[in-house]
């Protein structure tokens, strides 16, 4: 293979300018030209655009939301109100209640502990110093008993109030109050209010 001469002592004249240059002193650009360094341009980028893709719309792991458990609804202190004696309707104040007509609700006292059964999940008291969660029933009044309100089947309710013997179904009485019939138990006067402090209603079942 031939070899070439180094050119140290050579001149060439640039492809740009047409001025003489010692030859060492040239470079190539990117389009083939011969030309001095101090005369060199670089491509140009927008020759060569990099390509855009298109935005990312998704994640890679993603799972779905859950689903919210209800969740209870706070009753205000002796919010409960027998409606007559001998009736046993209760009238229930729970302003902005958010609660179905219709549907069945359970009532709960305030919460508190208690000894559990012994299983691996339901701790006995006293072990390690341990209790459960529970809830309370309501307090008795006017010859309602709590355990009665705290049926664990729950009621239906029906929202509104329940005044002379009829339904007030107006928006503000239907969003903060509700009525339904308590079993056994009927009211000694009548129109006395009850159940303490703490109580509350939601559904039949509470979840995690």
């Amino acid at each position: 293979m031939a070899k070439y001469a180094t050119g140290k002592h050579a001149l060439a004249i640039s492809d740009r300018s047409g001025l003489q240059f010692p030859y060492k002193e040239m470079v190539r650009e990117w389009n083939g030209a011969f030309v001095h360094y101090t005369e060199y341009e670089p491509k140009q980028p927008q020759l060569e655009p990099k390509p855009i893709s298109g935005d990312g719309i998704a994640l890679r792991h993603v799972r779905t939301d859950r689903t919210e458990p209800e969740v209870t609804v706070r009753i205000v202190e002796d919010g409960f109100e027998t409606y007559a004696s001998g009736s046993r309707i209760l009238n229930v104040t729970a302003p902005g209640h958010g609660l179905t007509n219709g549907t069945t609700y359970r009532f709960r006292g305030a919460p508190t502990t208690s000894p559990g059964t012994g299983t691996a999940y339901n701790p006995v008291t006293g072990v390690n110093g341990t209790s459960v969660f529970a809830y309370s029933d309501p307090q008795p009044f006017d010859g309602i008993t709590g355990s009665k309100i705290a049926k664990a089947a729950g009621y239906a309710i029906t929202t509104g109030l329940y005044v002379s013997g009829a339904r007030v179904s107006s928006d503000y009485a239907v969003q903060n109050f509700f009525y339904f019939t308590v079993d056994t138990d009927t009211a000694t006067n009548g129109g006395v209010k009850g159940g303490g402090y703490g109580c509350s209603v939601g559904p039949v079942t509470i979840e995690a």
